[in-house]
């Protein structure tokens, strides 16, 4: 499933283009430009499956650095520390990985 067919395929790259610069990345905004924050439980759930692209039902760290690649492929890569600092963001009960409980809460924060 194409993120396009449940955002804004306008909005998402006006996100991407703001995000553009390394260490530049803050979760919160991205989320809230891409218009997912807006969206519902159903619709989060389905941006979390396209992100968890090896379908463990978790969204890891090798996951998250390349998650504006899953938005469109002229997203870059997240640095570390922006990884690192996305997933302690979300990892609330610490197992080095995002759920969709997790992931869900997070978007709607």
């Amino acid at each position: 499933m194409a993120l396009n067919s449940i955002l804004n395929a306008d909005d998402i790259k006006k996100a991407l283009a703001a995000f553009a610069a390394a260490e530049s990345f803050d979760h919160k905004k991205f989320f809230e430009m891409v218009g997912l924050k807006a969206k519902s439980a159903d619709d989060v759930k389905k941006v979390f499956l396209v992100l968890d692209a090896d379908n463990s039902g978790f969204i890891e760290e090798k996951e998250l650095k390349t998650v504006l690649k899953e938005f469109s492929p002229e997203g870059r890569e997240l640095t570390d520390k922006e990884t690192k600092a996305f997933l302690q963001a979300a990892d609330k009960d610490g197992d080095g990985k995002i759920g969709i409980e997790e992931f869900t809460a997070l978007v709607h924060q």
